[in-house]
């Protein structure tokens, strides 16, 4: 097979991926956020980007003489207008090695290389013969989208549902935040909450298909407040977005019939949600490694868009 490489400067990561004989080296680092912040301004991220990227392709350009194409996340999503100015760090080194070694340069929507990225590690890349309804949950974007097939673009990403407020991530970080663990907080949530074993009741809030997430920061505040343990609130958070992400599901089912559902970003790497709506639904995770953000579904894309795979 030949060799593809994929480069994704998202807010949170910078990455890189190489995929050849359909395997996937990544290399990635995060962006620093100082303790008790909630994230970073775009210039702060650009500007870590700058310095980081270069580190993160050294050692995938030892073979660079042999990589056929290369794609990059240019902006958020699949809408005009989506702009970031973070991606312009990755695509402007992307255009650079593009023009050196006379190759081609293929540009993706960050929530595209999400979802690519769930569907190899899922080992499901024959769905995008079809349509399907597909997640992306992270920092920056919560919503649900319907897949189509595409031969120009691979597929396209109709928006059904989403977070009318905060995002699945924010909720996250936020509420591990206030319980003092490090920004992006998702891993050590995670462990919190795997340590209470008793019920959490939850009422998720919807409009439709559409739901709200500021309850979640709100809730897990008052039970703070009133010296709730920390399992307990990490706990209830996790249950309220899953709650929350499973009443979504049920509404769209009842407008597009059974279609197959994936699940990507970020936020999507957690067992407790990941187990409950595999159950239930059959759904496709990624694997943790191509959950958060990676530069892995860029490179998926590329060779795509080349014929491979």
């Amino acid at each position: 097979m030949k060799q593809f490489l994929g480069i994704d400067t998202s807010n949170y990561t910078t990455s890189a991926a190489l995929l050849s004989d359909e395997e996937i080296v990544q290399k990635k680092q995060l962006l620093p956020v100082k303790e008790g912040q909630l994230g970073l301004r775009q210039s702060d991220a650009v500007f870590h980007h700058v310095q980081q990227l270069p580190n993160i392709l050294e050692p995938l350009l030892h073979s660079f003489s042999g990589v056929s194409a290369i794609g990059v996340s240019s902006r958020p999503r699949d809408l005009e207008g989506s702009y970031m100015p973070c991606f312009t760090v990755g695509y402007g080194t992307a255009k650079t090695l593009s023009d050196a070694f006379q190759i081609p340069l293929y540009c993706f929507s960050h929530q595209a290389g999400h979802i690519a990225a769930a569907l190899y590690g899922a080992g499901c890349l024959e769905l995008l013969e079809q349509k399907f309804l597909a997640y992306h949950v992270s920092g920056g974007t919560t919503e649900a989208v319907l897949v189509t097939p595409d031969p120009q673009w691979v597929f396209t990403c109709e928006i059904v549902a989403s977070s009318l407020d905060l995002k699945g991530g924010q909720a996250v970080d936020r509420v591990g935040v206030m319980l003092g663990l490090p920004f992006p907080a998702g891993r050590e949530l995670e462990a919190l909450a795997l340590r209470w074993d008793k019920p959490c009741k939850v009422y998720p809030s919807m409009k439709g298909a559409d739901f709200c997430l500021s309850g979640i920061e709100n809730q897990c505040k008052k039970m703070y407040d009133q010296k709730r343990s920390p399992e307990e609130i990490a706990r209830y958070c996790l249950e309220l977005l899953l709650a929350s992400l499973d009443q979504s599901c049920q509404e769209l089912r009842k407008k597009y019939g059974n279609l197959p559902l994936v699940f990507a970003g970020g936020v999507m790497s957690n067992v407790i949600i990941r187990d409950a709506l595999t159950a239930k639904y059959r759904a496709y995770f990624a694997p943790p490694e191509f959950s958060a953000d990676n530069a892995a579904g860029i490179a998926v894309l590329a060779a795509l868009q080349e014929g491979e795979l």
